[in-house]
């Protein structure tokens, strides 16, 4: 792998390797790079992965290597202290929660030591916590080169470090939100980088359909008419009737959100005047009452916009809002799907169907601008990125079918180091009994090993029954601590699960779905059982899989040979990987789901999943399970 990339960062182009577990992908890319002595841009799924590289690779890496490199990390505006909204909430005095006093408190203190403000830095802070937004800026809401504390930016920080570093570390989320709006530096960065690193490029596609599209949320309209109350209370009290016109948008917002009921599907299609299912004149009366209320809150700021430049980007912010969700009172473009994403808010979603278009366009497509080195090498690379030699899955929606591709396999030996378990007396997952079957099996076989598990879920549903049905089994017990996601920050459930045996702690079982699935690493005796409820196929009624899906059969291709399945295939190779993640690893990988034995496409997946020895029968796993509990305990290694 390594010799692929410097060949790459030599003649330019681009390349997709898929690199298996234990490959060393980070430091195959990373190796090459610094020693071409170019600029370097490496783009992460997460910030959790940019901080590890950016705290631990590269340092240790360039030690290593003797090279005097300075390096950079970019974030989003999101993950930086904003000192001027921090001011406007220690003045809006809002926080009438003790804890959110405290954590204000904590914000506060810590702001005075920072030097980044970058606030994974800060211990503690959930990062669901209400106060974040309020302490940290938005594009809409920055202030720019007006704001009274532009001079001790953060984020004009983190710019000017990146624009002199040799490496600089991003996200993707960042990268594709400059693609867009041109918000966040990169415009002036990307030109004098010759070397583009996507590491987990398995995300790109998703996270470019995220920004590539158009969005607005109930969320954004409610946080617009509490900064547009908060504000005008403090500068200019009196001169507009404020709380009028904030409670008229948030009203209009809330509104907007009870016309779908509580028992909706996570995503509604919308394909004419309103989501499927909702009424289209009820819909059209709740849109236009926010358009109204947003376009009075545009005349109130008129009166006011030139007394602070808070008022002015209000001003701006209001019209913004205004203008997206004009568009979505009219028809959808032909080459875009729509849909209403329902939760705790709503979502308005307009999004292409892949990314192929702006990667070929405004990647690849886009020559370097004067003086800058020809060639830019791009490099693409996961564990994860298809099921065959071509890496389709991940080629065609990037754009990139004319790419080299290279696979390098794990070097781990699965048939040795873990087993395949398919309960074959298990129903069908359709069957109402399937999850409360897979929480049976799950606490059985945690019994036997005192915990080290963890249970991936399909869905939010069966998310709750597995983990409640597991927590009253395990309720009275001592020795055994069911955790479920939701209930604790990720972090803090990740910490304590792999806490979980040691010293005296109890031995843990996770239930987890979502983000689970990829990007967490458990390595010795902490996670040995893993187990996944049912094969992970796209849901069928969800508005990009359906659009997805017709357009490849109006050009003559299976939506289920060519979509569906390698969906799938990709996604369960992502969670089994949770399981062995070094040499001395061991552990058992359950599937509750027949199909991957009893249908005649169980074969591609099995395929696609590391080569490990599969068990038949329950007298095989209960015996592979007593193997665990005696390598556990007597080898210092698996420990």
């Amino acid at each position: 792998m390594a010799l692929a990339v410097a060949a790459v960062i030599e003649t330019g182009g681009a390349l997709v390797v898929e690199a298996g577990t234990g490959v060393g992908k980070t430091f195959s890319y990373l190796v090459p790079a610094l020693l071409s002595g170019e600029r370097v841009l490496i783009s992460t799924a997460t910030k959790t992965l940019q901080d590890q590289l950016f705290g631990r690779d590269l340092p240790g890496l360039t030690r290593a290597l003797g090279l005097p490199i300075r390096m950079a990390m970019l974030k989003g505006r999101a993950s930086y202290l904003c000192l001027h909204r921090l001011e406007s909430a220690r003045h809006a005095g809002s926080q009438s929660d003790r804890s959110e006093l405290t954590t204000l408190a904590q914000i506060e203190q810590w702001s005075q030591v920072t030097r980044s403000g970058d606030l994974a830095e800060l211990p503690g802070l959930d990062e669901r916590s209400a106060l974040i937004p309020m302490v940290t800026s938005t594009r809409d809401n920055c202030l720019g080169a007006q704001c009274p504390r532009v001079r001790d930016c953060h984020v004009n920080l983190a710019r000017r470090e990146a624009m002199v570093a040799d490496v600089v570390v991003i996200n993707h989320h960042l990268f594709f939100a400059d693609l867009v709006v041109r918000e966040s530096g990169m415009a002036e960065l990307l030109p004098g980088v010759r070397v583009v690193v996507f590491d987990e490029a398995h995300q790109l596609n998703e996270t470019g359909v995220q920004f590539l599209g158009t969005q607005v949320s109930t969320g954004q309209l409610v946080d617009f008419s509490r900064d547009l109350m908060a504000l005008g209370l403090r500068l200019a009290r009196g001169l507009v009737d404020w709380q009028t016109l904030a409670a008229a948008v948030e009203r209009a917002a809330q509104d907007l959100r009870l016309t779908v009921g509580k028992g909706s599907a996570p995503r509604l299609r919308w394909q004419q005047g309103s989501p499927e299912g909702l009424s289209e004149p009820g819909w059209q009366f709740a849109m236009q009452s926010v358009q109204t209320a947003l376009s009075h809150a545009v005349e109130g700021l008129e009166i006011v916009r030139e007394l602070a430049p808070d008022f002015e980007r209000l001003h701006v912010r209001a019209q913004a809002l205004a203008q997206r969700l004009a568009q979505f009172a009219g028809p959808g473009s032909a080459d875009t799907v729509r849909w209403l994403d329902v939760g705790q808010q709503l979502s308005l979603v307009e999004s292409p169907l892949d990314i192929a278009q702006a990667v070929q366009t405004r990647l690849l497509g886009v020559e370097p601008e004067a003086g800058a080195a020809p060639g830019r090498a791009w490099i693409f690379t996961s564990a994860t990125l298809g099921a065959d030699d071509a890496l389709r899955w991940f080629t065609e929606p990037c754009g990139l079918t004319a790419a080299r591709t290279l696979r390098v396999h794990s070097p781990f030996d699965y048939a040795n180091q873990a087993c395949l378990y398919v309960p074959a007396h298990l129903p069908r997952p359709s069957d109402p009994a399937h999850s409360a079957q897979v929480a049976a099996l799950a606490a059985d076989a945690v019994t036997v090993l005192g915990g080290r598990a963890m249970v991936l879920t399909t869905s939010l549903r069966a998310l709750r029954v597995i983990g409640e049905a597991l927590q009253t089994h395990f309720g009275f017990a001592t020795d055994v601590q069911v955790l479920v996601q939701g209930e604790l920050p990720k972090r803090e459930l990740m910490a304590r699960f792999r806490r979980g045996g040691q010293a005296g702690m109890p031995g843990c079982v996770l239930v987890a779905s979502g983000s689970f699935w990829e990007g967490v690493d458990v390595a010795g005796a902490a996670l040995q059982l893993l187990i996944i409820d049912k094969l992970p196929f796209p849901a069928p009624n969800d508005p990009l899989v359906q659009a997805r899906s017709q357009r490849l059969q109006a050009a003559g291709r299976s939506p289920f040979k060519d979509y569906h399945l390698p969906e799938a295939a990709v996604a369960l190779k992502q969670g089994a990987g949770r399981l062995i993640r070094r040499e001395s690893d061991r552990g058992v990988l359950v599937v509750c789901d027949t199909r991957l034995s009893a249908m005649g496409y169980g074969k591609k997946l099995l395929a696609a999943l590391p080569p490990m020895r599969q068990l038949t029968s329950p007298e095989e796993f209960h015996q592979a399970l007593r193997e665990l509990t005696t390598v556990s305990t007597t080898d210092p290694a698996a420990a």
